[in-house]
């Protein structure tokens, strides 16, 4: 059977090990595979090699153009970074020596409210956008600032340097600790509306724009209602923060007396939907967890924020077993690496901690890191164990399990070779790109 012209063709074929996991098993590792991605940039199929012959008769593609991975080589999904403050990046690895609301104050704040200048949010966003690539991050849930045209500007760059992205334009009318850096209520409305327009208007491939109130304690209760109503109604993703640290749930308290719950507080205005991702969820009681799960909302947990700036520990067993969906994020700058690698690994230390603490805690040992199935995107890392002066030294014997193992507790970008976001390479970057963003 051979493809006509107007079935997709095979852009890429790929021989050796893929690594993901599946509904079945939390890792599963294929051997002496094959893996094609069409021109559309969904995956084709995956077969055994030997069967090699027969697809390139199928896909009409030339046994000659398969690309080998070799030895310590191998292909994993592309990471997603559920929740991550763009316009904090230049800070990361500082300013970690505060609670939340005076790290907001001190350091957060003034930063942002410098984004009305587009030239100074093109450098920031541009580095954010290109670092979180080459550590592997395919798809990111960006907080951006109040600012719509920097906020669009950060979907523009996206777009440009091939990451899939949902960007959100921050809207708070409540400030008091900074004034200045908030809108009016109605300011906030319409500019969200703005920014929502534009960017569906570019129609870009993998960045959509997400309903971003910053956290309760910066919004009015009528701002509030707006968002959920035009989430709702534009069938759009939301995100915001909960139950980070204790002195924010206890302002939550005070500021919505009618609520029995900063999760009621996000219910009561239409923002718990299957839609939703919440970041942190340190505090968050049975209850409310069980909220979450009947909603379908999610919780991004940030564990080097969580440690870095002493917000909490979030029990992610304890979220697992009420059903509640749940992704990593980094955080950034309140944690203080853009890698998802970190994430991962600060996870496994919290749950270890928690452990310590209780011994009848039951300590996580991997996380899920997404699959491949034919007929899904081709979101990729094409990971090298074995790179010169790389981070990770390897020996006789160790098989793809040791290897995987070792590149998740050892590796970093210098064993990412390549990325493939919806089939197309964009790591290593174009050499017109390497230049961007610099001062």
């Amino acid at each position: 059977m051979n493809r006509n012209d107007t079935e997709p063709h095979i852009a890429h074929v790929f021989r050796g090990t893929f690594v993901h996991s599946t509904r079945q098993a939390p890792v599963e590792i294929l051997t002496n595979s094959l893996l094609g991605v069409d021109d559309e940039g969904k995956i084709a199929f995956i077969e055994k090699d030997q069967d090699a012959s027969r697809l390139s008769k199928i896909w009409g593609f030339e046994t000659s153009k398969i690309k080998q991975l070799e030895q310590y080589e191998f292909l994993m999904p592309g990471m997603v970074d559920t929740h991550i403050h763009a316009s904090q990046y230049s800070y990361s690895g500082t300013a970690l020596d505060l609670p939340l609301l005076e790290w907001l104050k001190t350091y957060t704040f003034p930063v942002e409210a410098k984004y009305k200048d587009l030239e100074f949010a093109r450098n920031i966003y541009t580095k954010v956008v290109r670092r979180t690539l080459k550590n592997g991050t395919t798809t990111a849930c960006y907080f951006a600032t109040i600012h719509t045209d920097a906020s669009l500007l950060l979907g523009e760059l996206a777009d440009k340097l091939g990451q899939r992205a949902l960007v959100g334009k921050v809207c708070m009318d409540c400030n008091p600790k900074v004034p200045q850096y908030k809108e009016s209520q109605d300011e906030c409305k319409k500019e969200t509306d703005r920014f929502i327009k534009e960017l569906l208007k570019k129609k870009y491939p993998n960045v959509k724009p997400v309903v971003t109130p910053r956290f309760a304690p910066s919004c009015s209760s009528a701002l509030l209602s707006q968002l959920g109503e035009i989430a709702n109604n534009n069938k759009l993703h939301i995100q915001s923060h909960i139950s980070e640290n204790k002195e924010e749930v206890d302002l939550v308290k005070k500021l919505f007396p009618d609520c029995k719950s900063y999760t009621d507080v996000y219910l009561k205005h239409n923002l718990l939907t299957d839609r939703t991702v919440m970041a942190h969820g340190c505090y968050l009681t049975d209850e409310e967890l069980e909220t979450f799960h009947e909603t379908g909302s999610a919780i991004s947990h940030c564990p080097n924020s969580n440690i870095s700036i002493c917000s909490g520990m979030l029990n992610v067993r304890n979220v697992l077993n009420h059903k509640v969906k749940l992704g990593l994020g980094t955080d950034v700058a309140g944690g203080y690496s853009p890698s998802m690698l970190d994430a991962m690994r600060r996870t496994l230390d919290t749950s270890k901690a928690l452990t310590i603490q209780d011994p009848q805690h039951q300590t996580l040992t991997f996380e899920e890191i997404g699959n491949f199935e034919v007929g899904k995107d081709f979101d990729a890392l094409h990971v090298n164990v074995c790179v010169p002066d790389g981070p990770v030294d390897v020996f006789p014997g160790e098989g793809p399990e040791v290897i995987l193992e070792k590149f998740l507790n050892l590796g970093d970008d210098r064993n990412i070779s390549a990325v493939y976001v919806a089939g197309r390479q964009v790591v290593p970057f174009p050499e017109t790109q390497l230049s961007v963003g610099t001062f």
